[in-house]
């Protein structure tokens, strides 16, 4: 069967032509996400940062650890606690030790240094910067600097209140010995001279203090390190001391944000994962697709060959051998191309910011194994039903003049078809009434509308015919016969109709199903923001992690005529079913303010209830009933009990848990929301809050402004990741709109032979298979727009049984786009081969063998 598919892929190489190209660059993609993905599998190793050149350093436990009837659970603690002055004195005892503390310490640089031996050129020539904003750094005493180790560049050690070392390098600006800096602390804001710097280390920007101010500013010690051996260390500590011993490698669990690569990789992994997923799926149905079109556009020809006595056996080998010679060769050529394309895809992310700046290739091999048999088995596979179809053929087919296509949908793709299309609508149908909020998760509504698609795609054939009447019937009562042919041509032309509106619908389905799922969910969110926050102002750190300025706190508590309410950003883990721990956000309020400044989404109970011995849970909760104690686990490890105050909607999965300040477990103030009194003057308490934060360096912002600021941009990296995978399905449609037209205006010869001696001019051919291929792209998009609009109605569903009142946004812009790209290609991909075939004169061209 070999040589005789190798004569046929020769002689019928526009068949192959486009399967190759659509295969290829499928493979490619896959390949080229399959090594970017491999990348993403392990964080790189990196060793001890701030603690590199320490002995032992001893900490309080930064885990949660609960023994359960099938084993121990862990989960990270959101405030680990402090070592007890008792404990660091114990420590002392067995040698040298060094009290770490870490707090916020941002500077504003005021006056340059004056002296005259340093020289200032080019861009590091700077003038005085008095009135900018704050740098974010973080502060530390001196004598843990050795830890790291930092080494001294220039100038000396701090050895008063008011002089600091800092750390120089891309991080942070280029501060020199003598410079003046405006240094804000949780201590409040000072003048502090820099007498010495040291080279940055990249995982932070430091400002060092002398080791009494940094007692001073922050009493807490974050960590001890300690010149004795380890052994003697635990033995001093005891087993339940909640002290955690590092040493070797386990010391950078002492580093800032120690799991931070690990984290930035989880995006980067569902990104990659998606994107491989969807080209996938788009380059088999493309395929599929092609292939079908293709046997289908051969029956004469293997009408002919079953004439000369071929067996259906031989035809169905000779089919599948083809379709494994162009799976090979194409994957081959796919594999290459994702090999080359890789760190393009790399470097396109990282610029993007949809991956953290280190991250880059590794060496693994297997995504390009994995890519080419993907690429074999995708071929194979959609040549099957093809192969099966074309040893069907009966020799009468070689008498066949009639371009009516007969026998579109068997029984297996009818059966097929049905199943799928029920699963595709009994799946959402059932999360609907068991778990609505299993909707909104990105792995459901990118996968979910995939058997729709799979489905309507099967039907095709069925659909195109009263799909292609319904969009030509104004167009066939013009005057002229365009609108009437394009109508028949339509309807008899039924494969290549639904082999062209196969991708179409693919794309559509998928551009208007996840980025209009996107949308909707994020003006969800944004509709439950804007009402649950009834306050007039808003005030946040504007970084994860940094409380407040005690300072602008106690000012914004004084301000007259405003309500204030204080909160804090904390944890609580619960142990579900005595088998696992769940971590919930929750949120640390006073509860006499949280009605005055929000507006939950209350389904049980009352927020008026909540004190230091009760809790407010959402409905995702397994335990809801008002008046049931629940066991929780605070931020910093402590357990307690609690009673169930109050319930929240569930929503779209923001509505968290709040608690009381008691039980916040050591978290600081990140949060202030202010509302002015009834009958307050909204300008004066603005201007004071204003002048709290002038003279802290806070911002402060209206409701407006926070709403805004914290609501979705167009650089976000979700909708510039959606933007690449949809990005990987147009250039899929694009390749299998051009293979199919291609074949089907070469395969047309005599049609337009016909239409030429009938007495129609050239132009007015062009515009007929032009307006035949934009048709056939409006019915893709109508079958494409209808399976995106039952999945974003299946979204709205969820949303409306978690309690959200939101609208259902289409992206009519992304839509617009998708439709008119398809339109102009599939308009050029039908007329180029048209008016190359129109050179022949017409008695020729009709003459002339398909």
């Amino acid at each position: 069967m070999l040589m005789p598919a190798l004569r046929g892929m020769r002689t019928r190489w526009v068949t192959f032509v486009g399967s190759f190209v659509a295969l290829a660059l499928g493979v490619g993609l896959i390949a080229a996400t399959g090594l970017a993905l491999a990348a993403t599998l392990d964080a790189p190793e990196r060793g001890p940062e701030r603690f590199a050149a320490a002995p032992v350093v001893v900490r309080a436990a930064d885990h949660l650890r609960v023994d359960t009837p099938t084993g121990t659970r862990s989960k990270p603690l959101d405030h680990p606690g402090p070592v007890g002055a008792r404990i660091a004195a114990r420590l002392a005892a067995l040698g040298r030790t060094v009290e770490d503390r870490t707090f916020p310490a941002d500077v504003t640089v005021t006056r340059t240094s004056t002296d005259p031996t340093v020289t200032r050129t080019g861009t590091d020539a700077r003038k005085p910067r008095s009135g900018q904003s704050a740098e974010p750094r973080v502060g530390h005493p001196w004598a843990v600097a050795a830890a790291a180790p930092y080494r001294l560049t220039s100038g000396r050690a701090p050895a008063a209140p008011g002089e600091v070392v800092v750390t120089t390098g891309p991080g942070g600006a280029p501060l020199r010995t003598g410079d003046r800096l405006l240094v804000r602390t949780p201590a409040g804001n000072a003048p502090r001279t820099v007498v010495g710097t040291v080279g940055g280390r990249g995982f932070e920007d430091a400002v060092f203090f002398t080791d009494a101010e940094a007692a001073r500013i922050s009493p807490d010690i974050d960590a001890l390190v300690v010149h004795a051996g380890a052994t003697a260390v635990r033995e001093a500590l005891g087993p339940d001391s909640g002290m955690d011993v590092l040493t070797g490698h386990d010391r950078r669990r002492a580093d800032p944000d120690p799991d931070r690569d690990a984290r930035a990789l989880v995006s980067v992994n569902a990104l990659l994962g998606t994107a491989a997923g969807i080209t996938l799926f788009v380059s088999a149905a493309v395929v599929a697709s092609t292939f079908s079109f293709a046997v289908a556009g051969r029956r004469r020809e293997f009408g002919l060959l079953r004439t000369a006595g071929a067996t259906p056996g031989q035809i169905r080998r000779t089919v599948c051998a083809e379709a494994v010679l162009v799976g090979v060769l194409a994957s081959a050529a796919g594999a290459w191309l994702g090999a080359r394309s890789a760190p393009v895809l790399v470097g396109r992310m990282t610029e993007a910011g949809l991956a953290p700046p280190w991250f880059a290739l590794g060496d693994a091999s297997w995504p390009l194994h994995t890519a080419f048999w993907t690429g074999v088995f995708v071929a194979t596979a959609a040549a099957l039903a093809s192969c099966h179809r074309a040893g069907r053929t009966a020799p009468t087919e070689a008498l066949r003049e009639a371009a009516v296509d007969s026998r579109v949908m068997p029984a297996s793709r009818w059966a097929a078809a049905v199943l799928i299309l029920l699963a595709g609508l009994g799946l959402p149908a059932l999360a609907l009434a068991v778990d609505p909020g299993d909707l909104l998760g990105r792995k459901s509504f990118i996968t979910r509308p995939m058997l729709l698609i799979v489905g309507c795609a099967l039907l095709a054939p069925v659909l195109v015919r009263p799909v292609g009447r319904l969009l030509t019937w104004l167009p066939a009562r013009l005057p002229g016969a365009t609108g009437v042919l394009v109508r028949e041509n339509t309807a008899a032309g039924v494969r290549r109709t639904a082999a062209v509106a196969a991708p179409v619908l693919i794309t559509v389905a998928l551009a208007a199903t996840l980025t209009g799922t996107v949308a909707t969910l994020e003006e969800a969110r944004a509709t439950e923001a804007r009402t649950a926050v009834t306050a007039d102002f808003v005030v946040t750190s504007g970084q994860e992690g940094r409380p407040l300025p005690p300072a602008f706190v106690e000012r914004v508590r004084a301000v007259e005529g405003a309500v204030v309410g204080v909160s804090r950003s904390t944890a609580v883990t619960v142990l579900e079913e005595d088998t696992a721990l769940v971590t919930s956000g929750a949120r640390a309020v006073d509860p006499a303010r949280l009605a005055a400044v929000s507006e939950l989404p209350v389904t049980a109970g009352r927020l008026a209830d909540l004190d230091d011995g009760t809790i407010v849970v959402n409905e995702e909760w397994l335990t809801t009933r008002i008046g049931d104690r629940v066991t929780v686990w605070l931020g910093d490890g402590r357990r307690t009990s609690l009673r169930i105050a109050a319930v929240l909607a569930t929503g779209t999965g923001d509505n968290g848990v709040y608690v009381t300040r008691h039980n916040a477990g050591g978290a600081g103030v990140d949060r202030i929301d202010v509302k002015v009194a009834e009958g307050g003057d909204r300008r004066a308490v603005a201007a004071a809050l204003h002048s709290a934060g002038a003279a802290t360096g806070t911002r402060v912002t209206t409701r407006a402004e926070w709403l805004a600021a914290n609501g979705p941009g167009p650089n976000d990296p979700t909708r510039t990741g959606l933007r690449m995978i949809l990005g990987i399905a147009l250039l899929c449609t694009a390749t299998a709109l051009a293979n199919t037209l291609v074949m089907a205006t070469s395969g047309r010869a005599r049609d337009l032979a016909v239409l030429r001696l009938a007495g129609a001019t050239v132009p007015q051919v062009l515009r007929l298979v032009a307006a035949e291929a934009v048709a056939a792209v409006g019915v893709g998009a109508v079958l494409g727009g209808v399976v995106a609009a039952v999945n974003l109605l299946v979204v709205w569903g969820a949303l409306v049984l978690l309690g959200v009142t939101s609208a259902v946004v289409v992206p009519w812009g992304t839509l617009g786009l998708v439709v008119t790209a398809a339109a102009l290609l599939a308009a050029v991909s039908a007329v180029l081969p048209a008016s190359l075939a129109l050179r022949m004169r017409p008695v020729e061209l009709a003459g002339a063998r398909e």
